[in-house]
């Protein structure tokens, strides 16, 4: 709920102190801040115009991580770690600065404002061009992750249990040799406050819990391996207490002792059924990147490359069939990526990037938005540590569901031949985002529309228009399930995003259908060097 908004007045201490006494923003920030932060904000953005900035912000950030390991009847590992600091941000010169300290002092914050000024004026003299940044809002608000249950207050012991709980499970199957489950946890504090006005406090917690079994034949020297696909999500405790975690154990357990006997599958051209829990990651790599402004310009290459949606593609490019809308959305409920406002002060929103199967849109932030002639930000930025200097991250990004009611029975009733897969296994895809190869955690084949025997070994292969082109079933709105990832990489230095990406089930025509099966292989080749 908006609590309440007013400006900083932007240009010296006296403005930043009037803003920080007004009772309504005594009020907004009271529900969590410690109001011994405001002293430390103040002096620092005080401390940057000074200095000669002429945009600053400052970020106060505590994260908080945990994790547990388990594997069969024992706890591998437990983690915990904690880092609390402040980072302040400036444009001087038209140029950016920046510089943090785990330090959260009054002396401190300043010391570093002036740093980053001075930072700010020696990259100045390499510049091409001034940062310009896009109009916002002088947000005042306070936004929190919905959630019952702080999973940072259940005891170590509960969480421990259940893991163990599901190994024992597990292992109950006949065939079954290894089961190794985990739990990883953080919670992501911070104050946002800048001289346009901005001052901003934000709670998130993640939850990322699951497993594998591993099934093994002795005999024939051969395993397969199972994973669990409840996706990671932004919630309390009670969502890992309300999942069918512990109650799939054996049923999981079961099925990679039945893909351990299944036969490979014959490579070939064939229709392509993916449940979300397969097709997110899909997404993820060749919608979701590809759209980022700084890859498709350039800008940007490290961990997932450039981009084939370069910007003279806007509005002309057809990425798949009309049944097909992309869109990005900060504001999708239990969604890793969704917040309040972004680390620009931007409040977050929904917007298309594939309408209709057409290319229409891009992630930007503020400084992004004029590149492309946009006025506004799409409150993409984000960094993941006080130390970090934020820069575009991938938003939530989805496939909106048919308007029609139709769930994954119904695609796999109106296929003649084709194959299912459920959850996601290994991948690759090249630098422009382009040419890929997807796997999967489990394969069933389907023939004259009934899901009959389950293959392994198998993975489909595409480039990106190819494959959305294909597209010519989805599912209703009751089919559509998030899934995502904890860390998506980018950057340099590093820096880590937590994304999800919700879809329906969905059907492809004639896909390239891979046998993954290095036994055959290695048969051939001994066979060969006989």
């Amino acid at each position: 709920m908006k609590l309440s908004r007013r400006s900083f007045l932007v240009g010296g201490s006296a403005g930043v102190l009037a803003a920080l006494a007004s009772p309504r923003l005594i009020s907004a920030r009271g529900l969590l801040t410690d109001p011994a932060l405001d002293d430390v904000i103040k002096r620092a953005l005080s401390a940057a115009t000074k200095a000669g900035a002429s945009y600053a912000d400052v970020r106060i950030v505590r994260r908080r991580n945990e994790g547990l390991q388990t594997r069969e009847d024992r706890i591998e590992s437990i983690s915990s770690t904690e880092e609390y600091g402040i980072g302040v941000r400036v444009i001087a010169g038209g140029a950016w600065g920046f510089a943090a300290t785990p330090a959260v002092t009054v002396g401190e914050g300043e010391r570093i404002a002036r740093r980053a000024v001075a930072i700010a004026k020696a990259n100045a003299s390499q510049l091409k061009r001034p940062v310009v940044l896009a109009p916002v809002p002088p947000n005042v608000d306070v936004w929190q992750t919905a959630l019952i249950k702080d999973p940072f207050k259940i005891p170590l012991e509960d969480k421990a249990e259940l893991l163990l709980a599901i190994n024992r499970e597990a292992m109950k199957v006949k065939g079954v040799k290894f089961v190794s489950a985990r739990y990883a946890g953080n919670a992501e504090w911070k104050l946002f406050a800048s001289t346009d006005g901005a001052y901003l406090e934000q709670e998130i917690v993640r939850l990322a819990p699951g497993y594998s079994v591993t099934a093994v034949d002795d005999k024939r020297g051969e395993f397969e391996t199972r994973a669990h696909t409840l996706a990671p999500m932004q919630a309390g405790w009670e969502y890992v207490e309300q999942s069918s975690l512990l109650a799939d154990a054996r049923m999981i357990a079961e099925q990679a002792v039945e893909k351990l006997k299944a036969p490979s599958v014959t490579p070939g051209k064939r229709d392509l059924i993916l449940d979300p829990s397969n097709l997110w990651l899909t997404i993820h790599e060749s919608i979701g990147h590809p759209t980022e402004l700084d890859r498709a310009m350039g800008y940007e290459a490290n961990y997932a490359g450039t981009s084939f949606a370069t910007t003279d593609k806007l509005g002309k490019l057809r990425i798949g069939t009309p049944i097909l809308t992309f869109y990005a959305d900060k504001t999708t409920p239990g969604g890793l990526a969704t917040c309040g406002y972004d680390d620009d002060g931007v409040a977050t929103q929904r917007w298309n990037l594939v309408d209709k199967g057409v290319f229409v849109g891009y992630q930007t932030t503020r400084e992004q938005a004029a590149w492309i002639g946009e006025k506004a930000s799409r409150g993409t930025s984000y960094a993941d540590s006080y130390a970090s200097f934020p820069f575009q991250r991938m938003p939530n990004i989805s496939l909106a569901p048919a308007a029609k009611e139709r769930s994954i029975d119904d695609l796999i009733a109106a296929t003649e031949d084709g194959i299912v897969i459920v959850g996601n296994g290994s991948w690759s895809i090249d630098q422009q985002r382009f040419n890929f190869q997807f796997g999967g955690q489990a394969f069933w084949e389907v023939k004259h529309g009934k899901k009959t025997r389950m293959l392994r070994d198998v993975a489909y292969q595409a480039n990106t228009l190819e494959f959305w082109s294909a597209c010519d079933q989805i599912g209703g709105p009751s089919s559509w399930q998030l899934g995502g990832a904890m860390t998506d990489g980018k950057g340099e230095p590093a820096q880590s995003n937590a994304v999800s990406h919700g879809c329906p089930p969905a059907r492809f025509k004639k896909i390239n259908i891979l046998s993954t099966n290095q036994r055959a292989a290695q048969a051939s080749d001994r066979k060969g060097g006989q």
